[in-house]
Formats: C-alpha cells, sequence, structure tokens
C-alpha cells in the first residue's frame, strides 16, 4: 500500500526530540488518517480485573448543556433550550471581511462569539484535542480556539484548533499551520507543549467559538457540543497487559478503503488513504445514520459504496491536504441527525472493552511496522481502524478499512501486540529510528438517546 506523507509523524518526531530539546517552530500538520508502509474526568481506579487504569493522565471536559452555554461568556451569541440544548448567533458582534487562503475569494461576514469558562484539568497537560458538535447551513461557519495558561506563569496566545462547515461551498473546512509562541505549538489539530522533558505544562486553558454568517441573512450555526481532552501520557515504548474481559462483538458495517483507489483524488489521493473517513462512515452506519440519495447524488454512479467518498470529501482538511483531521471526523459524524462525537484518548484496552460491551464501538489510531502486528499484512505510520468486539481469549476484532475487499475487512489481531501498538506514545521504525505512537487516541461516536448502559460507560470516562 502507498499514501499521501503521514503527516501526525511530524508531531511524533518532534516530541520524541523534545525529550532532550524544545522542538522547532516550523510549519507542521498533525492528523495522519492514511496508511503508509513504513520505509470533566476519567475517574481512576481498578477494574476489577488485576488492572488499575493509570490515574491523572487524561481529562475530558464538554460544554453541552443549557447550563453549560449560559456559564460561557457571550457576545451576540446566546443559549437554546430544548431536548438537544445548542448555542447560535443571535446578533452579530461585529462584522469582518475575511480571504479564503485555500480559494482566494475574500467575503464579508457577521460574527458572534462564545467563550467558555476556564477549565482546570486534574492532568497537568503535554496536549490537548479539541472536538465540536454543530450544524452550520449554507453561508454560515465557524471557527474554535483555545487559550491556556502555563505552569510557569505565562498564557498561551489564542491559537486557532479549527475553520469548519459542514458542507464546502462558502469555506474550504481548514487547520491553521504556523502557530507557535516557542513554548507549545499546533500541529494541525492537537495542541502539544514543545518541550516536555523541561516540566512545562498547560495547568488551564479556556476555548472560544465564533459563529460567522453572511451580513444580514439571519442564518446561524448552531453548535451542540465543545469541549477537550487534555493529558500528559508518559513516555513508553510499552505498556503493562490487561486481562481479557468477556467475549463480545458487535455487528458493524465493513468497508474497505481500497476499493476506492483512484477515485477523487483531490481529496488526499483517493481511497488509499481514506482509512479515517472509511472508519467513521462504518461507525455512522452502525448508528443507523447515512447519507441520503441526494447527499450522495454528486459522486459517480459507477462508484461503489458512495457514502465513503461522500465522508472523504467532508472530513477533509484542505491545510492539512488530507482526510484524517481527527476532529473534523468527529465534527461530521456529528452532522448526522442526534450523533455526538468526540476525540478522547483511553487509558487502557480495559476502558476499550468497557464501551464494546455496552454496544459502542470506537475508531482507534495507531502505528506499526509490519511485522509488530501480525495479521495485519502491512505497516503504517499513522491509520485508522473500527473496534467491534473481542474474541473469548481477549483478541481484538477490528474492521480493518486497510484491506481489499469490503468481506475482508472484520480482521482479529492478537491482544497484546495490538493493546501495545495502541497505547504507546514512541516506538521504532523499521530504520531504527525513534517515532511517536498516539497513546491510545480514539474517536466516539454515539446517539443522544442512548441507553442507560452506554450512558453508564460514557460517563465512566468524563464523556458526558
Amino acid at each position: 500500500m502507498t499514501s499521501s506523507t503521514p503527516r501526525r509523524t511530524l508531531l511524533a518526531a518532534a516530541l520524541a526530540a523534545a525529550a532532550g530539546t524544545a522542538a522547532a517552530a516550523a510549519p507542521a500538520t498533525a492528523s495522519d488518517g492514511s496508511t503508509a508502509v513504513e520505509p470533566d474526568t476519567a475517574p481512576a481506579g481498578p477494574d476489577g480485573r488485576g488492572h488499575d487504569p493509570e490515574p491523572g493522565i487524561v481529562d475530558n471536559r464538554f460544554w453541552s448543556s443549557y447550563t453549560d452555554w449560559r456559564c460561557g461568556a457571550a457576545a451576540g451569541t446566546k443559549a437554546v433550550a430544548g431536548q438537544r440544548p445548542g448555542l447560535v448567533l443571535a446578533a452579530p458582534a461585529g462584522r469582518v471581511e475575511l480571504t479564503d487562503p485555500h480559494t482566494g475569494r475574500t467575503a464579508p461576514w457577521e460574527y458572534a462569539t462564545w467563550t467558555s469558562p476556564v477549565h482546570t484539568p486534574t492532568v497537568p497537560a503535554t496536549e490537548v484535542i479539541a472536538s465540536w458538535n454543530a450544524h452550520t447551513p449554507p453561508g454560515t461557519w465557524l471557527q474554535v480556539e483555545l487559550s491556556g495558561a502555563y505552569s510557569d506563569g505565562t498564557a498561551t496566545p489564542w491559537y486557532v484548533l479549527g475553520r469548519w462547515a459542514s458542507g464546502d461551498d462558502d469555506i474550504r473546512r481548514t487547520s491553521v499551520d504556523d502557530q507557535t509562541d516557542g513554548k507549545s505549538t499546533v500541529w494541525t489539530d492537537t495542541f502539544a507543549i514543545d518541550d516536555t522533558a523541561s516540566g512545562l505544562r498547560l495547568l488551564s486553558y479556556r476555548l472560544r467559538l465564533t459563529l460567522y454568517r453572511a451580513p444580514g441573512s439571519g442564518l446561524t450555526p448552531q453548535v451542540w457540543r465543545i469541549g477537550a481532552m487534555a493529558s500528559d501520557v508518559p513516555d513508553r515504548f510499552t505498556v503493562p497487559a490487561s486481562a481479557p474481559g468477556l467475549a463480545h462483538e458487535l455487528i458493524v458495517p465493513r468497508y474497505s478503503q481500497n476499493t476506492h483507489v483512484g477515485q477523487y483524488p483531490e481529496y488526499d489521493n483517493g481511497g488509499e488513504a481514506w482509512c479515517s473517513p472509511t472508519s467513521s462512515q462504518m461507525i455512522v452506519e452502525y448508528w443507523g445514520r447515512r447519507p441520503s440519495t441526494e447527499e450522495l447524488a454528486w459522486v459517480d454512479p459507477a462508484f461503489a459504496d458512495p457514502q465513503v467518498c461522500h465522508a472523504a470529501r467532508f472530513t477533509y482538511d484542505h491545510q492539512y491536504q488530507g482526510c484524517g483531521n481527527w476532529p473534523f471526523n468527529a465534527a461530521y459524524a456529528a452532522t448526522y441527525p442526534d450523533m455526538n462525537a468526540v476525540v478522547t484518548r483511553l487509558r487502557s484496552l480495559t476502558e476499550l472493552e468497557s464501551l464494546v460491551r455496552a454496544g459502542i464501538p470506537a475508531i482507534t489510531s495507531q502505528s506499526f511496522r509490519k511485522d509488530e502486528l501480525p495479521g495485519a499484512g502491512y505497516g503504517t505510520s499513522g491509520h485508522l481502524m473500527t473496534v467491534i468486539g473481542f474474541t473469548p481469549t481477549g483478541d481484538i476484532i477490528a474492521n480493518d478499512p486497510a484491506s481489499p475487499t469490503n468481506p475482508a475487512v472484520r480482521r482479529v489481531y492478537p491482544r497484546r501486540e495490538w493493546e501495545n501498538i495502541w497505547l504507546r506514545t514512541k516506538r521504532y521504525d523499521a530504520n531504527g529510528k525513534v517515532r511517536g505512537g498516539t497513546g491510545g487516541v480514539c474517536y466516539i461516536f454515539w446517539p443522544v438517546k442512548s441507553a442507560p448502559s452506554q450512558h453508564r460507560a460514557l460517563q465512566a470516562l468524563g464523556l458526558v
């Protein structure tokens, strides 16, 4: 298999180098949704099976209730009550002309803002990844920013974590490069401390939403959820083995990214790099959602599984030039009716098992050499797959989009090797160089109306 340059490895390499020196400030991107051949917080405590998830390494905080929206600082926005409370643009706080760097078009926009209360994570953080769930009608879009306080008493600037729209007619969905203050850098979708060995950490942060619309239109984005995962996962090449739980398997649609090779190369060179949107589409359809016939009308009717092409188009980050922007995939899933979606980290395979037992599959991000994961048949410097179950011996059942056909997507991977690959933060590539790992990053999607057991599983992770 081949793919575009695995850009999250740039972040990984920088963080690995930061063990002794600060990372250089340079244009960089972070998300890697491609498959490439290699040249407030979750509670701590024992899980009852002899494995104690690490306390204090992951903190989740999401604003989604009517009270949450009313607690923020609003300038032209207002909270809307109802079955699914949200935030809307009520009266413009100002007007600005902006030029889209990807189209060259300059247009006027009205805007309003909402700024979250200051959140102090239980873990002083080395990384923060935001997520948002929203709908932006044509003629509207939104921007998400982060600002925080360092442990040395100084503050970050306001960093842009994404400029996003449900569609792609008004602006081009994009991350923003070249954001650094010499202490931290935004690598596409991830805020990261440059020199983690220095002991510098992010102690608190605020998120700011700016909602935009065409002047005089009266339209508004509607945001239902915004928040972030903050973490300080220790450097590690290996993680302790966990004890297997109960066997369970979910029936999730199977889609191969490789059946789309060569299709719509304007979206990251076509299907060979579409592991992230392909995985996202599998989970969207697991929850009974899918694009309408009208929404798929743009796709060549000769192409099978047009919804995968649709997912690639509407997760595409025009700056990163790929479909693997983690928050953009979550935001895409949440454009479907009554869906929630977040990017987070899990502290253990046991936590992932608890989700699957509750009926919630998860999309995991990992990188590995070909020889490190028996049964895969490939190596990757960044790949997404969907975990749908566990065998009686605890091995992982995954819908792996890096498969030649849809029927071949279901794979079983050995527990110990897969667990270590997913949870580690450092690894060796085929040339013996130290590279980074994602440290348990995953996407989790679930419906607004979920079963009590699902709500409990999500609550235990600090996601609801």
